[in-house]
Formats: structure tokens, C-alpha cells, sequence
């Protein structure tokens, strides 16, 4: 089964009608059939709570647009658990560790870092993310990775293989 890996700007892509949206949206209706399974961090559930509350904060998002979507993100994560077709990574120290050297070395943010060592140990296929600097960073790292605005077309691709 295909295993994608997504960074916290993907994930609020399926909450937020945004330019990727629809790519994502594959990306989770392939899981609903069983023909993707979805990796993520544990750190990308606050960063995706907190992007919201960000948005809500600062006029994008209305209550009932952020209550709305919090709630499908909720319900939908426990979903893909109890379908067992998603992974919540948890950080651990020896990840953290790893990311030391991803920092210092490709000068990446750890939250950045944190993504790329999440991603080597859930073992997934590719990178699914918005952010071109992660994008630039884990394909220096000799991993595969796709922009979600910009891959949508190698995305689809990629589910329709498998």
C-alpha cells in the first residue's frame, strides 16, 4: 500500500479550501478505499491546531468556519485510526537527535527537521507538503518529496498505481 507522509501544511489543505486542497482530498479519499495510508507527526496535530486558531485569530477564518473545520479534523483523524489507515508518529528523542544534523547542516528550522526525521522512520513512500524550503531540504536529504500545489498530477499518479 502507498504510504504518504504529510507536514502540517498539507494536512490544512483538506480543512481549508486553499490552492492543493484537491490533491489532498485524493490523498484522503485514497485512504478511505484502502489504496493510501497517511503518516504524520504528533507535532503536526498542534501545528494544525494552531494554524487554525491563527487564521480564527486573524479574520480568515470566521467561528463557525474554524469550529467546522476542527471538528472534520478531529472526526476524520479518528476515522483513519479506527480504519487503520493513518500513522500518528510520536517525536521521540533519538528523531529529535537526528534532527540536529538536518539543521546544522541544510540550515533548516527544527519544526522543518522534525518533518524530514518524522518522515525517514514512519517509513513512508514520499513527502507530501506546501512548504518549498521542507520540499528543497528532505530532497537534499535523498528523499522523495512533492509540492502538493505544484505535484498534484504526480500525487494522483502515484494513488492510481497503486
Amino acid at each position: 500500500m502507498l504510504k504518504l507522509y504529510l507536514d502540517s501544511s498539507a494536512i490544512v489543505k483538506r480543512y481549508v479550501e486553499e490552492p492543493g486542497s484537491a490533491t489532498i482530498d485524493a490523498v484522503f479519499d485514497g485512504a478511505e478505499v484502502g489504496k493510501v495510508r497517511i503518516a504524520f507527526s504528533l507535532w503536526n496535530v498542534g501545528e494544525v491546531l494552531g494554524t487554525l486558531a491563527e487564521r480564527r485569530r486573524r479574520g480568515w477564518l470566521e467561528e463557525g468556519e474554524f469550529s467546522e473545520a476542527l471538528r472534520r479534523f478531529i472526526d476524520e483523524v479518528l476515522k483513519l485510526l479506527r480504519l487503520r489507515v493513518l500513522d500518528v508518529i510520536p517525536v521521540l528523542t533519538p528523531m529529535l537527535v537526528e534532527t540536529w544534523a538536518l539543521i546544522l547542516d541544510q540550515h533548516i528550522y527544527e519544526a522543518d527537521a522534525i518533518q524530514i526525521s518524522t518522515y525517514t522512520y514512519s517509513k513512508s513512500d514520499t513527502l507530501l507538503s506546501a512548504d518549498k524550503v521542507l520540499i528543497e531540504a528532505t530532497k537534499e536529504s535523498g528523499l522523495k518529496a512533492i509540492h502538493v500545489e505544484e505535484g498534484a498530477d504526480e500525487v494522483k499518479k502515484l494513488i492510481e498505481e497503486h
